[in-house]
């Protein structure tokens, strides 16, 4: 029989997994319950912008659902990984005809494990903001509140799985592109260690620090998600093992005692909204209850080298557009892209190599120096985001407002770009509501190649804390 709308809402992946498994539903009732969702809140929120629902069908309807979570409906973010046959476009005119012949090893993998892919998400031009307002496809809106955004640079992604159109979905993170996104959205998103998840094959996206995984509401679903997603692919210039045992049986046992450090510090801006820093302290609070030994402390994170992550950035915008420029035989033109975008490729172009070496080992060092932090503790707790969600529109200013960009960008992401420069896993985890309705996140941070340890905590917290009913209503 097929599942109703309330029972669709209420599972998780694994959960819809094992009613599959059990012959409670089909693959192909799963996919309907999906589609169905997403015709009733897309049009308000615009999360998905590609439409894969037919191809969906027919390869539900071709093969017998085999996998960990086989059945399961999933969406892929329109920037990274390849699904044969559509494009992949980073919200940029400029691929839009770029069709891909085969799969990415990632969407390889997702699809051996029995995910079903129906669609595409939105995303802001070629990943580069916390927000989601593309040009080519509008702007992604907030479950929670329509007026805000829902984050970036998995805005779409964060928004499918917050109005519950699927339990999980594909996202990807340079600066906290899925941090940002959940703290936005009240889901739980695990940035992983550098090298974990293979961004095959392409080479390192933004020098090492961009990584793919996904948004979800249960610590379970990114924990399976991760041990289906996390292989190394021949090639890869580094890699971090998969662990000894399972994500999931990891997510699934509380940890021992564990020696946590927490800052109110915002490490890009002046300060944190004081609803933001409250949300860390009480998290502080929940983790010495649970046992753990808290203390404040000030993290060793230098200004100075978090501004390399700029220049790695520009580098790698300018060497994107400049290839495209190549392959075509003539000049990116100004008109071809947004405002962001060609500021940034203006300034990669300017980026000598000297430059960007130096930027290189900048970031190096600062990932030495909170490695030796980490040496005294196990997990720093801190503000994922500045302040809740912004409203749409606030951070290009109308008109557009490129003076002041900067200052609103950072005063609300200050503190996500760090962990991509070092490389270490981190997590948004919903913790909080602001007074005005909307979600608060607080960022766990562990030692690289710790995603273990990181996700015994949030299966521990999450256990303690539950924020499985808290939902938005749209």
């Amino acid at each position: 029989m097929a599942i109703s709308e309330q029972d669709y809402l209420a599972r998780d992946a694994v959960g819809l997994a094992m009613m599959i498994q059990g012959g409670q539903i089909s693959a192909a009732e799963a996919l309907e319950a999906a589609l169905a969702r997403s015709a009733k809140v897309n049009p308000k929120i615009n999360a998905i912008t590609m439409d894969l629902a037919d191809r969906a069908r027919r390869e539900v309807a071709a093969r017998a659902p085999t996998g960990l979570l086989a059945g399961v409906p999933f969406l892929l973010k329109d920037l990274g990984p390849r699904l044969a046959g559509t494009p992949t476009t980073d919200s940029c005119k400029l691929y839009v005809d770029d069709i891909a012949e085969t799969d990415s090893p990632l969407t390889s993998l997702y699809k051996a494990a029995g995910l079903t892919i129906f669609g595409k998400t939105n995303t802001p031009e070629l990943g580069l903001e916390p927000i989601t307002e593309p040009v080519m496809f509008g702007p992604t809106r907030n479950p929670w509140d329509l007026s805000r955004t829902s984050g970036g640079s998995s805005g779409g992604a964060a928004a499918a799985v917050a109005a519950g159109i699927v339990p999980a979905a594909h996202a990807s993170d340079g600066g906290g592109s899925i941090r940002i996104p959940a703290s936005c959205c009240g889901l739980f998103g695990l940035k992983p260690s550098r090298g974990l998840v293979s961004a095959a094959p392409k080479d390192e996206g933004w020098g090492g620090f961009s990584c793919g995984h996904v948004v979800s509401h249960s610590v379970r679903d990114s924990a399976i998600l991760l041990d289906i997603a996390g292989r190394p692919q021949p090639g890869d210039p580094y890699w971090t093992a998969p662990p000894a045992e399972p994500f999931l049986a990891a997510a699934e046992r509380d940890p021992t005692s564990l020696r946590i450090a927490f800052t109110t510090a915002a490490f890009s801006s002046s300060g944190l909204d004081p609803e933001c820093a409250q949300a860390v302290r009480d998290a502080a609070k929940l983790c010495e209850s649970l046992g753990h030994r808290v203390e404040e402390v000030d993290p060793p994170i230098d200004r100075a080298a978090l501004a390399a992550a700029g220049v790695v950035i520009a580098a790698s915008v300018a060497a994107d557009l400049d290839t495209v420029a190549l392959k075509r035989g003539r000049p990116i033109d100004e008109a071809e892209v947004e405002p962001i975008t060609w500021t940034s490729y203006q300034r990669g172009r300017t980026i000598s190599g000297s430059a960007y070496i130096q930027a290189v080992r900048g970031a190096h060092g600062l990932g030495r120096a909170v490695a030796g932090f980490f040496r005294t503790y196990d997990i720093l707790i801190c503000a994922t985001l500045g302040s809740p969600a912004v409203p749409v529109g606030y951070l290009h200013g109308e008109p557009l407002d490129l003076a002041g960009y900067a200052g609103r960008l950072f005063a609300f992401m200050p503190n996500t770009q760090a962990f991509n420069v070092t490389g270490q896993p981190a997590a948004s985890i919903p913790l909080a509501m602001s007074a005005g309705g909307l979600p608060i996140g607080v960022q766990f941070v562990a030692r690289q190649a710790e995603d273990a340890l990181l996700l015994s905590l949030a299966g521990q917290l999450e256990r303690a804390a539950p924020w499985a009913g808290r939902r938005a209503v749209i």
